[in-house]
């Protein structure tokens, strides 16, 4: 696992062509490394190539974000020492998303609170391992309910459909990662109408994010991109917009200048 699994982000980005409203902000992105001070996790399933605090800044500067959600990647696992060092630099201008375990102390979960640690994350996705259990569920959703954190959703495919009563029965707000769904069933498929009902309760979100992610045949994003539009339509007060930056594992997709 110390090849990296993707070209990574493209080298030369472009301002985009729309002007960022004042204190907008990156809901979704990531920082990997620098691995000579925060190491991968050695049980990792993905190396993803090194994009460290700085290179976030810079594509920040470029497309006039000041704020942004730093999400905990699955490369660093649960030592969070990455995380709190970029919330610390930011110094207000962050908010952090981290990877919970069962065993995790009350006493960690206090250290992130306080440097800025607002939600937790659970994975739904086979390539970046087993499925969380009710048990571990339960027991991450105590340790930071009484911080009043919301729970990040990583499900695909038809998981929306499969997990929508779990999803209505936590007691936290709800996060749902990079619109949740597939395209390969349309926008009439089970769990986009299950993701519309979710976001009708008025306690979940959804991050119009990795659009590559569920495009059915990139570099064309039509399909995904149509699946956006119809979420902000839909709800426009329950969406939020992320960069995704970098790209962590998608080699079949280079981001190109246009």
């Amino acid at each position: 696992m110390s090849t990296p699994s993707n070209p990574g982000p493209h080298p030369a980005p472009h301002a985009m062509t729309i002007d960022v409203p004042a204190d907008a902000c990156d809901a979704h992105c990531h920082i990997f490394g620098p691995t000579s001070l925060f190491p991968y996790a050695p049980d990792r399933t993905f190396t993803p190539p090194e994009a460290p605090l700085a290179d976030l800044q810079k594509l920040h500067h470029l497309l006039g974000f000041h704020r942004a959600v730093l999400v905990q990647s699955a490369a660093h696992g649960a030592d969070h020492a990455s995380l709190v060092a970029a919330l610390e630099e930011g110094a207000g201008r962050y908010r952090g998303v981290a990877l919970i375990r069962p065993d995790t102390s009350a006493a960690e979960v206090a250290r992130l609170h306080d440097a800025g640690v607002r939600g937790a994350r659970l994975h739904f996705t086979p390539h970046l391992g087993p499925a969380p259990t009710p048990g571990a569920i339960e027991a991450i959703t105590d340790l930071v309910r009484p911080y009043g954190w919301h729970i990040a959703l990583h499900v695909a495919g038809n998981g929306l459909a499969e997990h929508e009563d779990f999803i209505r029965s936590l007691p936290l707000p709800v996060v749902i990662d990079h619109m949740g769904v597939s395209m390969r069933q349309g926008l009439d498929s089970p769990a986009v109408t299950v993701l519309r009902r979710l976001l009708d309760t008025g306690r979940v979100w959804v991050k119009l994010s990795g659009a590559d992610r569920l495009a059915t045949v990139p570099p064309d994003m039509s399909d995904s991109a149509a699946l956006a539009r119809l979420l902000a339509w839909s709800a426009p007060e329950r969406v939020v917009w992320g960069t995704d930056f970098p790209p962590p594992q998608h080699p079949r997709l280079r981001p190109r200048r246009r």
